[in-house]
């Protein structure tokens, strides 16, 4: 089987991507569960762009700036933020519904909400589920279109390169996929290929990203030879919805934009001791602030009211959150939400350039799996979606200009399992997952000292060199895949905190609560072990 393009996921960078491409290439995109369960699907807010008159281009860049503390690439964050009204302008073309407002002069207008971090309303959104909005207009162009092959249920192993081959290229020549359904391994060849992943979310015992965000992308470009950049930040969202019924349900930042407040227990507001933005600080901050309360009062949770606010306001701006909320018996409408932090972002990924291209030829990344320099040590709200629009447009105009110039990749060997057996210890995958799990929420989590880090990466050695040994030996499997990147991603979560000896954005530490004079990226190569 060979391809044009080979797009690994099937959010809204490997969707924008693959229509853009797709008029002049054969492509094939990966996804390893049901084509929309990515977390595009599950981005409530919006997405950030200078829409409206009284917001500028120069305004949208500082406050992603300010955000960003320091590590912000602005060349980068200039180039993103001016791209975003073209991408929205794509987007509505090819369907896209977004929210409208008529004013009191009758004109309608696109509705547009402000969030943490913005000093306009910027955010331009499908009611409260903006991403489920995009996944379900692009999908079904995605799936009608003839040079548009879908493989759902297969999982990414290891990208094929010619350096592994003993060839005299290192190009990127493809990747081994496993079927799921049928625990095939197939060899799938490229001209190019391009990891639209997402990000490590699951490395946590708390977050709002689906099950699938086991940061795949990272792990399997790291395995094939490409620098990694700034992984030690991990924003957790500060609002996820605290139900025993509720997992990853994700509170949107535009309750808060619309006028939400925070809460303690007693039903006190506290955000304007931490920031005198309140409520509508960047999210590390309120994190922060939620996690510092929750832990002085040993509460498991605080709380989110917008109960002054009329119903009929809440039910039109956030009527999934509503409905939901109502189903687990909570009536926002009367009653404030119960809430905690999870981790919700992978701020840093596998290097690129402003074309998406990684360190190995014919391998691009976009979306959350790739570190642009856009975020820098914080990404501001809504700028993920736009990430993902901009650099899928960017990509595709670099892969149509080489297209013609690059051969189809030679024959690819067939994988090797000759000398593996089946497992009969499968509980090992099942409790090292665990385990993984709660010592990066309690050691790699919102606050973090040198001695936690410390014990997470004594842990996370133990498990990595187990798990290397049962993948070696036994036959491989989709949990088992997802252990071994998520285990690789979360020591390199670890080694990048290791290496700053500060506090900046979404990495703050006890032991170094202030900022550095210099602010400097994290940067870790493969041959640095």
């Amino acid at each position: 089987m060979t391809y044009d393009v080979l797009i690994i996921g099937s959010g809204a960078a490997g969707l924008s991507l693959a229509l853009e491409l797709a008029e002049h290439a054969k492509i094939a995109i990966l996804s390893k569960a049901a084509l929309e369960c990515g977390n595009t699907q599950y981005a409530q807010g919006g997405i950030s762009a200078v829409l409206a008159e009284d917001d500028s281009l120069d305004s949208h860049v500082e406050d992603t700036l300010n955000a960003g503390a320091g590590l912000c690439d602005p060349d980068i964050v200039n180039f993103t933020v001016s791209q975003g009204p073209e991408r929205i302008a794509w987007l509505i073309e090819q369907g896209m519904k977004f929210t409208q407002l008529t004013d009191l002069k009758g004109n309608i207008n696109y509705h547009l909400t402000r969030e943490g971090g913005h000093s306009h309303r910027r955010v331009i959104h499908a009611e409260d589920a903006t991403g489920r909005a995009i996944v379900s207009t692009l999908l079904p162009k995605v799936k009608a279109h003839p040079n548009i092959d879908l493989l759902e249920y297969h999982i990414a192993i290891d990208l094929i390169t010619g350096t592994k081959l003993g060839l005299s290229t290192s190009r990127c020549l493809g990747a081994y996929l496993l079927n799921i359904n049928t625990d095939q391994i197939i060899a799938i060849g490229a001209r190019f290929v391009v990891l639209a992943t997402g990000g490590a979310g699951k490395a946590y015992l708390y977050t709002s990203n689906p099950d699938v965000a086991t940061g795949d992308g990272i792990a399997i470009a790291w395995r094939a030879g490409c620098r990694v950049a700034n992984m030690e930040f991990i924003q957790f969202h500060p609002t996820c919805l605290y139900h025993p019924d509720a997992k990853s349900f994700l509170i949107s930042e535009a309750v808060r934009g619309e006028g939400g407040k925070l809460l303690l227990p007693d039903g006190k507001p506290f955000m304007q001791r931490f920031d005198p933005r309140a409520e509508l600080a960047p999210r590390d901050i309120v994190a922060r602030a939620i996690d510092h309360e929750m832990k002085r009062l040993g509460s498991d949770c605080l709380f989110l009211d917008i109960t002054h606010k009329p119903k009929d306001f809440i039910v039109e701006h956030f009527p999934n959150i509503y409905n939901r909320c109502l189903a687990l018996g909570i009536n926002m409408n009367k009653q404030p939400i119960p809430v905690v932090p999870a981790a919700h972002y992978t701020c840093g990924g596998v290097m690129t350039d402003r074309h998406g291209r990684t360190d190995i030829e014919g391998l691009y990344a976009t979306g959350e799996v790739a570190f642009t320099g856009l975020h820098g040590a914080n990404r501001m709200a809504s700028n993920s979606l736009l990430e993902c629009l901009v650099f899928a447009h960017a990509a595709s105009l670099d892969i149509l200009a080489q297209l013609n110039d690059i051969p189809a990749p030679p024959p690819l060997p067939a994988w090797d399992e000759s000398r593996v057996t089946d497992s009969d210890e499968e509980v090992v995958v099942s409790h090292n997952w665990d385990e993984l799990r709660r010592f990066m929420w309690d050691y790699v989590g919102i606050v973090r000292t040198t001695k936690r880090l410390q014990r997470a990466k004594r842990r996370v050695d133990l498990l990595h060199n187990e798990i290397q040994e049962y993948y070696s030996n036994f036959r491989i499997s989709n949990d088992l895949l997802e252990l071994r990147n998520l285990t690789l991603v979360a020591d390199l979560i670890i080694r990048s905190a290791q290496l700053r000896s500060e506090s900046r954005g979404l990495h703050y530490t006890l032991d170094y609560p202030e900022n550095s004079a210099i602010a400097q990226n994290t940067i870790l190569s493969p041959s640095i072990h």
